[in-house]
């Protein structure tokens, strides 16, 4: 069953045995749309991902599932996590595992793992932290995890509960939108991100779109001429070669999701190929990776939204 609002003072997420007790958001969050299984089943990753799979402890009971959505551009990842984490801590559960994207696994870990689909539930593969949590109870044990992200406008969240089954919204764990938004971390100056240089884009967000390639409906051919964006990016990292980056190739939604996945791993590899062959980037600093049209920047229902959509970004995967 799928409930969507767009403002919800309060939902019922997990029984408690004492009083009840809210995991707060911030006053702006909206929830996007809801899911509850009254019997399923979850793998909870409790690793990252690490020699082609995720350690995970399988989980069995009401199965929760929300998406939360936060209208800020300035909030970290860390700044919506930290205070879920806090109240989670406070209300009994043990935190099992906790990772940002590069100690997640970045890619591998995202599409291993189940996460509600866009435009409810916004993942970008440099910028996302990940948590789970166990508390046991008197029948089971309850089973939280948490999936937090961010694009240039919104802080996304994903929550999951597994657990017994909620009879009682009065004695029920509720989420809520009470707590004051906590001081945002301000944008940088100056146009729009999309406008913004590619290099001041990864130094400032890890990730960056390459706006000005150029991709036919169902090719995979990078356009012929030269590209600002890819010149930028070349420069960027011949000046630094202590970095690494995977392009990431999108599409938009005509054709099924496996053909379209494919398709854009083969645009993302042929912005590899121009970078290798053209500019003399090292081939180990670069890869490639296509998740097709589920990360749309745009609607798909217009003629220009899915040109916005068929893209490549780069995202900065080299740590400090």
């Amino acid at each position: 069953m799928i409930r969507a609002t767009l403002l919800s003072s309060a939902i019922a997420l997990l029984p408690l045995a004492a009083a009840a007790q809210s995991l707060e958001f911030p006053h702006s969050a909206i929830r996007a749309v809801e899911q509850v299984d009254p019997l399923a089943s979850y793998r909870l990753p409790v690793g990252p991902w690490k020699d082609d799979r995720i350690e995970a402890i399988s989980a069995e009971g009401e199965v929760t599932r929300q998406a939360w959505q936060i209208r800020t551009s300035g909030m970290t990842t860390l700044q919506i996590l930290a205070p879920l984490r806090q109240q989670l801590r406070d209300m009994g559960f043990e935190i099992l595992f906790e990772c940002d994207a590069d100690a997640c696994g970045g890619f591998d870990f995202r599409y291993a793992t189940d996460v509600l689909p866009e435009p409810q539930m916004h993942v970008d593969l440099g910028d996302y932290r990940f948590l789970s949590a166990r508390r046991m109870g008197a029948e089971q044990p309850e089973y939280v995890s948490l999936v937090v992200s961010r694009s240039s406008l919104k802080c996304f969240v994903q929550v999951m509960r597994v657990g017994p089954e909620q009879k009682d919204t009065a004695t029920a764990f509720s989420v809520s939108t009470k707590t004051p938004q906590p001081e945002a971390v301000a944008p940088p100056p100056g146009p729009d991100l999309m406008s913004t240089p590619v290099n001041t884009q990864l130094e400032a967000f890890g990730r960056a779109v390459l706006e000005d390639l150029e991709f036919s409906s169902g090719s995979s051919e990078l356009g012929e001429g030269k590209f600002q964006s890819l010149d930028s990016l070349a420069s960027y990292l011949l000046a630094h070669p202590e970095h690494s980056v995977v392009l990431v190739g999108h599409t938009d939604a005509v054709g099924g999701l496996e053909g379209n996945i494919a398709l854009s791993q083969r645009r993302a590899r042929s912005v590899v190929r121009r970078l290798v062959d053209e500019f003399g980037v090292s081939a180990n600093r670069v890869k490639a990776q296509g998740v097709g049209y589920l990360a749309p920047l745009a609607s798909n229902e217009t003629a220009a939204g899915r040109t916005e959509n068929r893209r490549v970004e780069v995202i900065l995967t080299s740590t400090r």
